[in-house]
């Protein structure tokens, strides 16, 4: 008689890195149920669904949450949020009521829970939290899913950096290039607006957007699909580690090294700079927001360092060149 095969739950399965797990815990042996808004084995109005998954599992992960890639209108501003917090609660609620809960949950988190920083990398041990909306969404996402005691399961929130990869954030960058305005961003005062503000219970920062003369220096912190599902998998097989985790690759770049790595990248000789004022306008056109290039985020992968992981992309140039086409 052959043994059941171990079962993956992947919810958020839908998205290019969920597809990505989902072939991996396939390719591992697993039998991967998914959970999502449609064309899943359960959906999210689906509570008793979710518990049935849930119970006897071998693994979690949670990637749900709706894209970031789009403009901070009050309306995705809450959607945002709330698909993020109010799954992370209903997967909770179904692993407090399993008999047999998953032995390790992973949930999905951002790197942009940090502040803005240049002067030093920001690790899972001395790293400090910055205010407005990304934060207040990143903090409200890892605080629903660290509530409550969960004895049997451990958890491991995936601080994941902008992930190079046929995503979003790649092929806006990417775009970007092709376009001929791969030169370096250079932040500077805008009119001011309210879409950054902050969010939920116990919103931060003073509503204000802030600015500052980065000089195109603003770091970039990226990790390269295949180390996200490597990250995964090594999480996932490592009982002693549990919390936060940064999922960066080791050697951050910034903004100037990047654009003019994406020049090389898709052959475009021509790389207009572009400051703040001419940025809002044209991501308006492109429906995101500037603060994917404009924030400087300087990520360190302190856990995955500290225990050995093995990166199989430490270079931005050959990992953009993987998914250019």
């Amino acid at each position: 008689m052959t043994a059941a095969r171990p079962v993956a739950v992947v919810a958020g399965a839908s998205g290019f890195v969920g597809e990505a797990l989902v072939r991996a815990f396939t390719e591992d042996g697993y039998e991967v149920r998914t959970i999502g808004r449609s064309d899943a084995d359960a959906t999210w109005d689906h509570g008793g669904g979710i518990r049935a998954l849930v119970e006897g599992a071998a693994v979690l992960v949670n990637l749900a949450g709706k894209s970031v890639n789009c403009r901070y209108t009050d309306a995705n501003r809450d959607e945002i949020l709330r698909s993020r917090v109010e799954t992370t609660r209903s997967l909770r609620e179904a692993v407090t009521d399993a008999a047999t809960p998953p032995p390790v949950w992973l949930n999905a988190s951002t790197a942009t829970i940090y502040r803005y920083a240049m002067d030093r990398p920001q690790t899972e041990t001395d790293g400090e939290l910055g205010e407005g909306f990304s934060v207040d969404v990143a903090r409200n996402w890892e605080d629903e899913f660290f509530a409550g005691d969960l004895p049997a399961t451990r958890r491991v929130a995936l601080r994941m950096a902008i992930v190079i990869g046929d995503g979003p954030a790649t092929r806006t960058l990417l775009r970007l290039a092709r376009l001929g305005l791969g030169g370096p961003q250079y932040d500077g005062w805008w009119w001011a607006h309210r879409r950054y503000r902050g969010i939920g219970a116990h919103p931060t920062g003073n509503g204000r957007p802030s600015w500052h003369r980065s000089r195109g220096r603003q770091r970039f912190s990226w990790i390269h699909l295949d180390d996200v599902v490597g990250a995964v998998r090594f999480f996932r097989d490592r009982h002693e580690i549990s919390g936060p985790v940064n999922l960066a690759a080791p050697h951050a770049s910034d903004n100037r090294t990047l654009m003019a790595t994406l020049r090389r990248v898709v052959g475009q000789p021509i790389g207009l700079p572009a400051c703040r004022f001419m940025l809002e306008p044209a991501m308006a056109v492109l429906r995101t927001e500037p603060e994917l290039v404009l924030k400087s985020r300087w990520v360190s992968p302190h856990v995955l360092l500290s225990s050995g992981y093995d990166f199989a992309h430490t270079d931005l140039e050959s990992a953009l060149r993987t998914v250019a086409h």
